[in-house]
């Protein structure tokens, strides 16, 4: 049964108003990365980080997916075979959309992680170091996200996609993050057509077979109504 893997970036989520850390004037553009993306910076000032993902998570509470989100859960319920997203993104507009087969390999802005005891709940609007572990009753309490020197989440079950994909797609990434700029090679090594749709071209747009360029809320509605055409 062919399988169309496709990755998502910030791209996708930006005509949602949820804007990239490249994108001037956002929530990204008031902070160094070191300083709110990084174990590191976490230890330094965890309060600062977690006034930094409380204003994400409430930004990201009132986005809503747009056209192009809407396509791709189309696509997974109208195709003959399977579709699986792996996302970049920590907000749940794919699922909002309608989308089941998501994989956050980034983590999720309403998810909350204990580091003492790696339990996992629903994040509340508004959290801090203080707030308790529900398991373990720990003031451990951090965004469950994944920082810069982090492992993904989901990187063997990812390796099994990319492996059996008949087709690969790359949406709204830039191309510079890795592990995920890395999966267009690995799914052309096992034969996958691979096709970019993007804004502007990434960084390692030459990689891929086919190129679309365009607002993702035109480019990913376009591709998918040729898919299942």
């Amino acid at each position: 049964m062919s399988k169309i893997v496709i990755l998502t970036g910030a791209g996708i989520s930006a005509e949602s108003g949820l804007g990239t850390f490249r994108d001037e004037g956002g929530l990204w553009a008031q902070h160094r990365i070191e300083d709110v993306a990084t174990p590191e910076g976490f230890a330094r000032d965890p309060d600062l980080v977690h006034d930094f993902y409380n204003a994400r998570r409430q930004q990201a509470a009132t986005a809503q997916p747009n056209a192009a989100h809407i396509a791709l859960a189309r696509l997974e319920r109208d195709y003959a075979g399977d579709v699986v997203i792996v996302t970049q993104n920590v907000d749940s507009l794919h699922e909002a959309a309608g989308s089941t087969a998501v994989l956050h390999m980034h983590g999720r802005l309403n998810s909350a992680l204990c580091y003492g005891c790696g339990h996992r709940w629903d994040a509340p609007p508004e959290m801090g170091l203080g707030t308790p572990c529900p398991a373990c009753g720990a003031a451990k309490t951090r965004p469950d996200v994944v920082w810069f020197g982090e492992i993904p989440y989901f990187m063997e079950e990812i390796a099994h996609h990319l492996a059996a994909a008949t087709v690969f797609a790359s949406i709204g990434t830039s191309g510079q993050v890795y592990p995920a700029a890395n999966f267009v090679q690995e799914a052309r090594a096992f034969g996958a057509a691979t096709v970019e749709l993007n804004l502007e071209p990434s960084e390692i747009s030459r990689a891929f077979d086919t190129r679309r360029f365009g607002p993702a809320t035109e480019v990913v509605p376009d591709w998918v109504h040729s898919l299942l055409a």
